[in-house]
């Protein structure tokens, strides 16, 4: 089974990079918008909170690197209690390659 599903772009967008620190060819749309924000300050990215109290992400390239997916993956999974089940959407395209 390929990677392909682990990584995305879209250069057209107008904010591409919309995050510093990660060389462009890598830069991973895919988690436009973190999946991990939920976490708060247990994310483990590079955050800080505004004065009023809102999470402040525009430091962070975590999950727009494209090494990262699985490391953001996991930590999904830790966090809703399925770290030790497969991913569904994986398990289905392995049984789908099978056929092939």
């Amino acid at each position: 089974m390929s990677d392909n599903f682990k990584f995305f772009q879209n250069r057209e967008c107008e904010y591409f990079p919309c995050h510093k620190g990660v060389k462009e060819e890598d830069f991973n749309c895919l988690f436009c918008y973190c999946p991990l924000y939920f976490l708060g300050d247990t994310c483990g990215g590079n955050f800080a909170y505004t004065k009023s109290g809102v999470k402040n992400c525009v430091g962070c390239s975590r999950p727009h690197k494209r090494e990262n997916y699985d490391v953001i993956i996991a930590r999904i999974k830790e966090a809703i209690g399925t770290k030790d089940r497969p991913c569904p959407v994986e398990e289905a395209l392995a049984r789908e390659a099978k056929k092939a």
